[in-house]
C-alpha cells in the first residue's frame, strides 16, 4: 500500500525518511540532543531514542532560550472519542518540557474540528462533552495548573476568532486544498479550520503583548497545519512556531499507526483490566512462529509491537529497555512473558491515571482559558 500521511490519515509502510525530504523537516541530529540535555539539565528517553526524531526551527529555539527569552508550548488534540495511550505521547513530552525549561504550556482541544470532518459525527455537543474529558485526561498527567492553560475553540472563541481572521486574511483556499486535498464539496468550516488552530502558535505572544517565541510537540502527520501557519504568522509579525516531530506508536496488530477508531488495535485510556490482557494477548510481536524456533534463532523486538510500547512509553530506562530487547532477539524471554508484564505495566498507569482524573476533577476549571 502507497504510504499516505496526513492529518486525517496514515496509511502504508510509513517511512520516515521520505517524510523528512518531503516535509522540509531536520533530522534530530546528535549535536541538538546534547544541546537540549545540557539545557534541560537531563536527557528524555523519547529525543534519545528518536521518537521525537525532527523539527524545524530548534536550534533557534534554543538560542533564543540562552539569551533569556523564554518559550512557551502549544499543542492538542481534537477530540472523537476517548483518548488512547497513543494521543499522550506529545503531552508527555510537553509536561517534560514545562517542567525542565519553566515553559507555560498551552492546550488547544478544537471541539469543533471532528464535528466538522467527521461525518459520523452530527452533534456539536458531542465532541463538545468530549473536549472535557479529553482536558481531563491531559490535566491528570502532572501539569502544573499555574503554568497550563487548556482551551476549547467554541468557549475561547472571542480570542481565537478574532486572531484566526487575521490568519484567514493570508490564507487562500487554493494553499488549504492543495494542502490537505479539499474539494468543492468540503464544508468552509474545514476550510476555515486551519486559521484557527494556527492562533496556538502566537496566543502567548498575544496574551502578554510581547513576542513570545513557541514550540509545538507533535506528530508529524499533524504538520502541515503548521507549516501554513509559519507561512503566515511572519506577517502578522511573530516568531515562526519550532516544531518537534513524533513517530508514530505502532499499533498492536503491526500497523504503522495506533488507530483511535478500531477498538481491537489500540489501548484506551478507560479499558478495563481484562479488555488491556485481551488485547495486549492479541498483538503481534517480533518472535518466531514456534517456542523452539525463538528459543533458538530469538525475535526482532523492531517489528514487535509489545516491545514497541516498552520503547514508547513503558520503560523509560534506557538499560532495561535493552535488557527487554535483548531478550527479544536472543530467544530468552517469550512471546507470554513479555504481553504478561506489559499487561501490568499498562493497567497499572490506566489505574493511576483514573485515580488522578478523579482527585483533578473538582479543579479542572482552574486549567481552563475562556472569554
Amino acid at each position: 500500500m502507497k504510504e499516505l500521511v496526513t492529518p486525517y490519515d496514515v496509511e502504508g509502510n510509513v517511512e520516515y525518511d521520505s517524510l523528512v525530504k518531503n516535509f522540509g523537516v531536520d533530522l534530530i541530529d546528535n549535536k541538538l540532543i546534547e544541546r537540549i540535555e545540557k539545557l534541560a539539565g537531563e536527557p528524555n528517553y523519547m529525543i534519545r531514542r528518536g521518537i521525537f526524531f525532527a523539527h524545524r526551527d530548534m536550534n533557534w529555539l534554543l538560542d533564543q532560550y540562552e539569551k533569556g527569552n523564554g518559550f512557551y508550548v502549544y499543542t492538542g488534540i481534537a477530540p472523537s472519542g476517548t483518548m488512547t495511550i497513543a494521543h499522550l505521547i506529545p503531552f508527555v513530552m510537553a509536561q517534560w518540557l514545562q517542567e525542565k525549561f519553566d515553559a507555560e504550556v498551552y492546550i488547544q482541544i478544537p471541539d469543533e474540528e471532528k464535528f466538522l470532518t467527521k461525518k459520523n459525527i452530527n452533534d456539536l455537543e458531542i465532541t463538545h462533552g468530549l473536549a472535557y474529558e479529553d482536558a481531563l485526561s491531559i490535566a491528570a498527567l502532572g501539569f502544573d495548573k499555574k503554568k497550563t492553560h487548556i482551551f476549547l475553540d467554541t468557549e475561547y472563541a472571542g480570542t481565537m476568532y478574532k486572531n484566526a481572521v487575521r490568519v484567514a486574511k493570508h490564507v487562500t483556499f487554493s494553499m488549504i486544498k492543495d494542502a490537505f486535498g479539499f474539494t468543492n464539496e468540503t464544508n468552509i468550516g474545514a476550510i476555515f479550520y486551519t486559521s484557527l488552530q494556527a492562533v496556538g502558535t502566537f496566543i502567548k505572544s498575544v496574551r502578554d503583548k510581547k513576542n513570545v517565541p513557541c514550540l509545538i510537540p507533535l506528530g508529524i502527520d499533524q504538520d502541515v497545519h503548521f507549516r501554513i501557519a509559519r507561512d503566515v504568522v511572519g506577517k502578522l509579525g511573530y516568531y515562526k512556531p519550532a516544531i518537534m516531530h513524533s513517530k508514530f506508536l505502532p499499533g498492536l496488530k503491526g500497523e504503522p499507526k495506533m488507530s483511535s477508531s478500531d477498538p481491537s488495535k489500540t489501548i484506551y485510556l478507560n479499558d478495563d483490566p481484562e479488555t488491556v490482557k485481551r488485547k495486549i494477548n492479541s498483538a503481534i510481536t517480533g518472535q518466531q512462529s514456534t517456542i523452539e524456533l525463538q528459543k533458538k534463532y530469538g525475535g526482532d523486538p523492531e517489528k514487535c509491537s509489545v516491545c514497541q510500547y516498552y520503547k514508547y512509553l513503558f520503560e523509560p530506562d534506557d538499560k532495561k529497555l535493552e535488557a527487554i530487547f535483548d531478550g527479544e532477539r536472543s530467544g530468552k524471554v517469550l512471546a507470554g512473558e513479555h504481553k504478561a508484564d506489559l499487561t501490568n505495566r499498562v493497567n497499572k498507569f490506566i489505574e493511576n491515571h483514573k485515580r488522578e482524573r478523579d482527585r483533578i476533577r473538582p479543579h479542572l476549571e482552574e486549567f481552563m482559558l475562556k472569554d
